[in-house]
């Protein structure tokens, strides 16, 4: 499993079978491979995790399928590929081939892909995403938002309702988890990642949303020097960069 981070809470994840883009905002795509089909989740309709552009996709590859929140309005997807498009609400489950019809006669068999959504903390949905034996994690924007300066009991109810919202995975294996470290919680920023690590078992987290202040993945290292999970943690410095998984 070859992951490539794009940018912000953009990753690129290939497969034997498959490619997947999570959260395309800004950023360059590699070059994807032929042959291999290409899923493209959008977990919400904010501008930093939904770009239209994602549609371009569907000309430059033969066989595109997009899985996005429900709160993506339909009138901004392209009527021609309006039956390529699956829209999902919290707490659901989508087998791909499942939809009514099948899929178009071009495309490619599915691959055995199955999603399943929580609810997000502030907009839309998490994703988890079970495919080729290999189980992925996108939070999207589902995290701890504790914020300094917010009344204190806003911010309880951000950490309870964060806790129920990720109760449904709790013990999960996870190969792959992508979980927002965000700068700009300050104090706060660790919260939901190190109450993340606790709840699963996961092979391997890529922070993101960190706004391209990288040195909040340091930080976490810094003031977490005897952590179980460091080994978990991967350190990323920029986009462009990728990692491998077995």
């Amino acid at each position: 499993m070859k992951v490539t981070y794009i940018g912000h809470s953009g990753f690129l994840v290939e497969l034997e079978r498959a490619v997947l883009l999570f959260d395309y905002y800004q950023g360059e795509i590699p070059q994807l491979p032929e042959g291999k089909k290409l899923y493209v989740f959008s977990s919400h309709r904010h501008g930093d995790h939904f770009n239209p552009e994602v549609f371009a996709l569907a000309r430059q590859y033969e066989d595109v399928q997009y899985v996005f929140s429900r709160d993506i309005w339909r009138s901004r997807v392209p009527e021609e590929l309006q039956a390529q498009v699956v829209q999902m609400k919290a707490n659901t489950e989508w087998t791909a081939g499942s939809e009514a019809g099948g899929q178009p006669e071009h495309q490619t068999a599915d691959i055995g892909l199955t999603v399943r959504t929580l609810r997000s903390t502030d907009a839309g949905v998490a994703f988890l995403v079970q495919t080729e034996g290999k189980t992925l994690y996108h939070a999207g924007d589902l995290n701890d938002w504790r914020w300094d300066g917010e009344p204190e009991d806003w911010n309880r109810r951000m950490g309870e309702n964060f806790k129920k919202f990720l109760e449904p995975i709790r013990g999960w294996k996870i190969d792959a988890a992508f979980v927002p470290l965000d700068p700009r919680q300050e104090e706060n920023y660790a919260l939901g990642l190190d109450y993340f690590l606790g709840l699963v078992d996961v092979e391997k987290v890529y922070p993101m949303h960190c706004w391209e202040d990288y040195s909040v993945i340091d930080r976490w290292f810094l003031e977490h020097p005897d952590s179980p999970y460091r080994e978990k943690i991967i350190k990323i410095s920029g986009r462009g960069e990728s990692f491998f998984q077995k």
